[in-house]
């Protein structure tokens, strides 16, 4: 695909805020998109949820990300023209292509894929010597391991030579955690930087037992924080894993730990690095998700700006929040490799005084890739291609995962379950990582392997009655809709095949999920039983890999063009900027 370069300079910016005024700057005449200009005495780079995607990939942000409460109508919840008009961003642009689903397929025949590795390692070693290696410090906020089928092979160990080599100096985690404990501990001993986790203790048995921990009498497993002089000045960074592992994951994955918010022990651990160790700013390197960090934020003190993960939301300006200590600025930097945040600050005695804050879409094709980095991808992908480049199909519709309730990948995994395990219903989780394929993309299986890789991928059959069908349905909408951000446990909706819904997001616990029904259209009666298929169930199942079920589904020659029966009718969200074409 040839990029025309004159598309991106005249519609390509970067988005920029300012502590004292934000800000975007957009400029159509601009020599360089990633001209930044140097500023203060500090730069911060960022990257976050790259899942593992070495190469680079089109990935479409979602057209429903829906808000309630006191989150509806502000970033992250809007989509479409709503985050366009947010931002000020031009709809033919390329960042309203990076940034928005707005016209997804049509834009990406103009600018390309976005991220890899090698594109990535340019861009960092230019923003770096820019602003002085001394004056920089490139951080990572976790899911760096996972997401492609060479990392699950590996068990991260290939991104851990990668991490070294791009040169993250400090970084935390969630998917990390599901490969168990002894390959997380062999692979941090091949890492060159930092893994933090102020948020992660030692179960009482494992701490009586003398489980391994960073600090003993805490009961700390791996360090808080790190303190770094930038620019003559003290920058503490501390790291807050996924708080969730435990219920998101298997618990066999981390029996020893426990996980949480820990909104306490993470404020004495910010007074401490104030107060005994007189840092001039700290740094909350998050893995929460921006609605809990944004909650985070009014609540705990002394922190500075959090650059924030999990949710894979890419919001171009710092979002400023108040707490009794003063202001806190709140980010998320999107996924797959798709961007770069930078954060420069002006730093004096004790305080931040002004930020500067960058959100950079990493066009691969603007970007030469770093040679050494192209050769140690090539070098780890190398056992593998033959076996993962096989063409498995061709789909006749854009393919993609992003979405609160539904999206086609999962549309397909779902009909390939129900097909090759004769389910009358099927589930599947609503995880934010995934590629996506245009139509007419032929699909291989490491593109399969990039919807699918994880650690516990069994299938399984089973009976469940309509009743706890919709009992699942509840719990998960819950996770993602309750009002109190520290109570969204999970990913989005999980997907349904041959089964179809109706769901007020703003309603009831309990209450969200009605009008159930199958495929042919009969209602799902509560008493009775009904055969579903599923995969990435946090108990044990004996069945075979989901990538290899849906493989033989679309080998067959079968694959369905569109939905089969499913489908999900929201009520309640009318005028929601959290959907496409609303708001």
């Amino acid at each position: 695909m040839a990029i025309r370069r004159r598309d991106f300079l005249k519609s390509a910016g970067v988005a920029a805020a300012s502590l004292g005024l934000p800000r975007l700057a957009r400029s159509a005449d601009t020599a360089s998109i990633y001209d930044v200009e140097r500023f203060g005495n500090a730069r911060i780079l960022h990257i976050t949820d790259t899942h593992a995607q070495l190469n680079p990939v089109y990935f479409r942000e979602p057209s429903v990300n829906i808000g309630i409460g006191e989150m509806a109508g502000r970033p992250p919840h809007l989509v479409g023209r709503a985050f366009l008009e947010r931002f000020g961003i031009r709809s033919d642009s390329a960042d309203a292509y990076a940034f928005t689903c707005f016209e997804f397929e049509k834009s990406a025949g103009r600018f390309g894929k976005l991220g890899g590795f090698a594109h990535l390692k340019t861009l960092i070693d230019r923003l770096r010597s820019d602003a002085d290696e001394k004056h920089s410090l490139l951080l990572d906020g976790g899911d760096l391991w996972q997401g492609t089928g060479l990392a699950n092979v590996t068990q991260g160990r290939d991104m851990v030579e990668v991490a070294n080599l791009l040169g993250i100096e400090a970084m935390t985690g969630h998917w990390e955690f599901t490969y168990g404990e002894q390959a997380l501990r062999d692979n941090l001993e091949r890492f060159k930087g930092e893994f933090l986790a102020q948020n992660v203790f030692l179960t009482e048995e494992a701490a009586f037992n003398d489980a391994p921990a960073f600090d003993k009498a805490s009961g700390r497993v791996f360090k808080p924080s790190i303190i770094r002089e930038l620019g003559g000045h003290r920058i503490a960074i501390v790291g807050q894993a996924f708080p969730y592992v435990p219920i998101a994951h298997p618990k066999r994955f981390t029996p020893d730990w426990t996980f949480g918010i820990r909104e306490e022990e993470l404020q004495k651990h910010v007074d401490a690095l104030r107060g005994t160790d007189k840092v001039d700013a700290v740094i909350l390197l998050s893995h929460n998700g921006m609605d809990v960090d944004l909650k985070l934020a009014s609540r705990v003190t002394g922190i500075d700006v959090i650059l924030g993960g999990h949710s894979h939301d890419a919001v171009p300006q710092p979002m400023p929040v108040r707490n009794a200590g003063g202001t806190t600025f709140v980010t998320n930097a999107g996924s797959n490799g798709k961007f770069l945040g930078v954060l420069d600050l002006a730093i004096s005695k004790g305080k931040i005084t002004d930020v500067k804050y960058h959100l950079l879409p990493v066009f691969s094709e603007l970007l030469k890739p770093d040679p050494a980095m192209a050769e140690l991808i090539g070098r780890l992908r190398e056992p593998h291609v033959s076996d993962w480049s096989e063409k498995i199909a061709t789909p006749a519709r854009l393919l993609y995962r992003r979405g609160n309730f539904s999206g086609p990948v999962d549309e397909l995994i779902c009909t390939a379950l129900r097909t090759e395990l004769d389910a009358e219903i099927a589930l599947s989780p609503g995880f934010r990582w995934g590629i996506t394929a245009l139509t007419g993309q032929a699909l291989t299986m490491e593109d399969l392997l990039a919807e699918t890789a994880i650690t516990y991928p069994e299938t399984y059959v089973q009976e469940m009655t309509g009743a706890q069908i919709k009992d699942v349905l509840e719990d998960i909408c819950d996770n993602l809709f309750n009002a109190d951000p520290y109570y969204q446990q999970g990913g989005d909706m999980v997907r349904a095949g041959g089964l179809s819904y109706t769901c007020t997001p703003d309603a009831a616990i309990g209450s969200r999920i009605s009008e159930l029904k199958l495929g042919n259209g009969k209602t799902l009666a509560a008493n009775h039983r009904y055969k579903v298929a599923g995969w990435a169930s946090v108990n044990g199942q004996q069945g075979a890999p989901v990538w290899d079920v849906v493989g033989k589904y679309l080998r067959s020659g079968r694959m369905m063009p569109e939905r089969l029966g499913a489908g999900v009718t929201l009520k309640g969200v009318d005028g929601n900027p959290g959907i496409a074409g609303q708001g």
